[in-house]
């Protein structure tokens, strides 16, 4: 099988650094995956330790707007979503409403309006879900990676365009997953930790921080682990679309996001 091309990180030894505070402030949830309780994070500068992964620094990552991130050919991997059983929308709506979708994520120039909508009319559709997992999280580590496009409340009347590169990774195999926000030569916030996958509910708890500002870092901070699986008590999503370059899932709050499939490459 072709190797997967993916999105172009570096890796990096940060040395110590003294006591630094993040210079911004997260004052409400900016999507449904990131529901964080963050306001001034102090943090020391010590190195990456193992856990099964490498440290990371982000060294060039395309804008939102930029359609080169967004697998054109994705590989072969398990069907597609299958629709069945309509309710109230037809086959061909359903196919229009996805085509819509990609080219709001290629372009980002299709009208809010038109994105809510077909979102909708997706939703009311009863689509195959026994390919979701795997066609979110590949068949095999580190998984396949996504970015975030759109996000909507939950009645579907108001929605946006995600305004900054936000990148989540979701590792079907390990059963992990990573949720970035990058922010170029600002520098970026990563959180890690394991999801647990129940019909079309995934449900996560996140185990670690790591942050880059400028040229500090990245630093990293537990946030505790449990041996427990995630369950609904947590953070979750209910995935009522994914193919091989969309996504769409329902948050626990009752918001909508949207993603397309992106690139990322393998760490040497």
């Amino acid at each position: 099988m072709q190797q997967r091309p993916t999105m172009a990180f570096a890796l990096h030894s940060p040395p110590s650094r003294p006591l630094l505070t993040l210079p911004f402030k997260i004052q409400k949830p900016i999507s449904p995956l990131l529901n964080f309780p963050i306001t001034h994070l102090s943090l020391a500068g010590v190195p990456t330790t193992g856990h099964g992964s490498r440290p990371l620094v982000l060294t060039a990552v395309s804008p939102a707007s930029e359609v080169a991130d967004v697998e054109e050919k994705p590989e072969n991997f398990p069907p597609t979503s299958s629709y069945k059983d309509p309710e109230g929308i037809s086959n061909q709506d359903l196919e229009n409403s996805v085509l819509l979708l990609k080219q709001a994520a290629k372009t980002r120039k299709v009208p809010a309006v038109d994105v809510l909508s077909a979102i909708s009319a997706i939703k009311k559709a009863k689509v195959d879900s026994s390919s979701f997992l795997e066609t979110l999280g590949g068949s095999k580590s580190p998984g396949r990676t996504w970015m975030l496009i759109f996000t909507a409340q939950s009645r579907l009347d108001k929605g946006s365009y995600f305004p900054v590169t936000a990148v989540q990774r979701f590792d079907a195999t390990a059963q992990r997953i990573e949720n970035g926000i990058y922010l170029g030569p600002i520098g970026s916030l990563t959180f890690e930790g394991k999801f647990s996958w129940k019909k079309k509910m995934l449900a996560f708890m996140f185990e670690y921080l790591r942050i880059k500002v400028g040229s500090l870092g990245p630093f990293e901070i537990s946030l505790g682990k449990q041996e427990r699986e995630p369950t609904a008590k947590d953070p979750f999503f209910i995935w009522f679309y994914i193919d091989n370059e969309i996504a769409i899932a329902q948050g626990r709050g009752g918001g909508f996001a949207f993603w397309c499939r992106c690139r990322h490459v393998v760490n040497s």
